[in-house]
């Protein structure tokens, strides 16, 4: 008989964590279990392999209950047990469940002699649909005859919409375990609207309920309905590029801020440097060889994961660009391909890397639990803040000499070069803080955390001023709008942009410490969100597949793209009018932006 080994096994489980988000965890159980050394070529195993394995093993153990027993009838209805019982329950007593079904399946047979010979379930099932079609029918009848003028306790509209929607409604109770009674209070306070759009309640997974004088309440109005009155343009393919050349999943991508350079980082061990033609996006556009450049995280060997090119970032005058790599070690390029700097120090794969604004340093924080200062002219490190007790996830620069880390040890340290101690400590989030973001004008501090919370930060005081706690699930990013004081649009109002797993992005007034829009329209968690240079747009990506741009004006989704696979990062160019995405299918994407 095959069986599997521990090996296979341990790659399977290391997918899947990588697959569900589990960034962090996928590294250490990948690290003990030695995945980097695995004979398995991770591009022949499907995506979400290991949960089919256990899907079919339970549909295994499930039939072997129901044909293994020598007394069965094969004619007999099929006994479809629940995933729990075939999880805590061995074959003997599942057999005996079954039975016991059976035994009463009989009695009830006997006491339904037409029923006798109906062991067709598809005919019984058909025969079933067909009499809720005629209650169906009957309770449209109902309705119409309300739609006299005479007296009516309840609006004919709402009647056939929840009639039409009730399965709908009441699968979205169920998935929204969280945030189901605050939606529902919500609605309640909502103002009364004399009609709703059938698509809104899809969208919005609300409770829908009647006034008592039979007016339709709609959605709360910072729930963006994203189909309600407005249909979202579909971006064409004509007017995408898709560049080709990675062999493995891309992750990491980033614009020059100076020109028409894009920088993609993948599981393939490499960065790359794309030229992109300035002008409309054509998908007939070939992209010259020689304009995209390869930049090798490892040479000779050709299938070793620990080269993963995980972040990268180009220095403010766009000359250079530095990555960060899972074999620890940040490198330096210049905009020719070539390998200026290596920079080893680090004893685990980084997770973050940033110049700062004047170019001169380099910070990085490493899942060894440091922060590493590194000098740029000088091509080595200046010096390592070991202040964390978890791996640090994130550094942010608060001005040209002091910045921010962020770790899985749920605390935020604010340090200065030189300085052998924090000169701030932040602590109030619950579980690992994913990611941290200064303002623009480097006075405020946004962190977002696994404990499903969003919080606004001041050198002022020690504890938070806003504590965003609307997301139902973990966060995985923040980012702030280029608008307000000490940026382009300074006549604009400064707004934070958080994105969850719980598959939503809100936008909050931070001067007010409110939230201004609930974006709601992905399938899946949002990893990457990115505001357009001039400050109206919002893009967002999701392993769904689907890039959606929305209109700050209004919060709803102006133009929408699905590729094909997921999404892990977006960003916009300098002139705001190209969109880069990069996917988990080994692409990177350009989008043509013109409204």
């Amino acid at each position: 008989m095959t069986s599997i080994t521990s090996v296979e096994l341990n790659y399977l489980v290391f997918r899947y964590l990588q697959e569900s988000g589990f960034t962090h965890s996928a590294f250490v159980f990948g690290n003990e279990g030695g995945i980097n050394k695995c004979p398995i070529d991770g591009n022949l195993v499907p995506p979400g392999a290991l949960v089919t394995f256990v899907q079919k093993g339970l549909q295994f153990l499930e039939m072997e209950a129901n044909l293994s027993n020598c007394d069965a009838d094969f004619d007999e209805d099929f006994s479809f047990l629940q995933p729990l019982d075939l999880i805590t329950k061995d074959v003997h007593e599942l057999k005996k469940m079954i039975n016991e079904r059976r035994r009463k399946l009989q009695k009830g047979k006997n006491k339904e002699p037409e029923k006798e010979h109906d062991g067709d379930r598809g005919r019984v099932r058909e025969k079933e649909k067909h009499e809720r079609d005629k209650e169906f029918e009957k309770d449209k009848e109902k309705v119409e005859n309300k739609k006299e003028p005479e007296p009516v306790s309840e609006n004919p509209i709402s009647r056939d919409m929840v009639l039409d929607q009730e399965d709908k409604v009441n699968s979205a109770k169920k998935e929204d375990k969280v945030n189901g009674a605050k939606k529902e209070d919500k609605v309640n306070d909502a103002k009364k609207e004399d009609k709703v759009n059938d698509d809104a309640i899809k969208e919005e997974k609300v409770t829908v309920k009647d006034d008592d004088d039979g007016a339709f309440r709609g959605p709360e109005p910072m729930d963006i309905c994203t189909t309600s009155t407005f249909q979202p343009c579909e971006i064409p393919s004509s007017d995408v590029i898709t560049l080709e050349g990675h062999t493995s999943e891309v992750c990491a991508c980033a614009w020059s801020p100076t020109g028409s350079l894009l920088a993609s980082g993948s599981g393939d061990s490499t960065a790359r440097i794309w030229t992109i033609d300035e002008g409309r996006c054509k998908s007939d556009s070939k992209i010259d060889p020689s304009n995209v450049l390869v930049l090798p995280h490892l040479r000779g060997i050709n299938n070793e994961k620990s080269k993963d090119v995980t972040t990268l970032d180009w220095n403010g005058e766009g000359t250079l660009l530095a990555t960060g790599s899972y074999d620890g070690q940040a490198r330096i390029w210049t905009t020719n391909g070539e390998l200026k700097s290596t920079l080893i120090k680090h004893k685990g794969p980084i997770f973050s890397l940033k110049w700062n604004k004047k170019g001169d340093y380099i910070l990085t924080g490493s899942c060894d639990t440091t922060a590493i200062l590194w000098d740029v002219q000088a091509e080595k490190w200046k010096q390592q803040f070991e202040f964390h007790k978890g791996p640090t996830l994130d550094v942010d620069w608060r001005n040209n000499v002091s910045f921010a880390t962020s770790s899985t040890d749920t605390m935020i340290h604010v340090c200065k070069i030189g300085e052998n101690h924090p000169i701030k400590t932040f602590a109030g989030h619950q579980s690992e803080v994913n990611c941290i973001k200064w303002d623009p004008t480097g006075s405020l501090l946004a962190s977002c955390s696994d404990d499903s919370t969003a919080k606004i930060w001041s050198m002022k005081q020690d504890t938070f001023i806003h504590d965003f706690k609307e997301h139902s699930k973990e966060i995985y990013t923040v980012r702030w709008s280029p608008t307000g004081p000490g940026t382009i649009n300074p006549n604009k109002k400064l707004v934070l942009a958080s994105a969850s797993f719980d598959s939503t992005v809100k936008l909050w007034d931070v001067e007010l410490g409110k939230l201004i829009y609930n974006l709601n329209g992905h399938r899946d968690g949002v990893y990457s969100v990115a505001f357009s240079p001039n400050g109206e747009y919002l893009v967002s990506g999701s392993p769904d597949k689907s890039i959606h741009i929305w209109s700050l004006n209004d919060g709803k989704i102006i133009k929408t793209y699905n590729g094909n696979g997921g999404v892990f990062e977006v960003c916009w160019n300098k002139e705001g009018d190209k969109i880069a995405a990069c996917f988990a299918n080994n692409t990177v994407c350009i989008l043509d932006f013109r409204m």
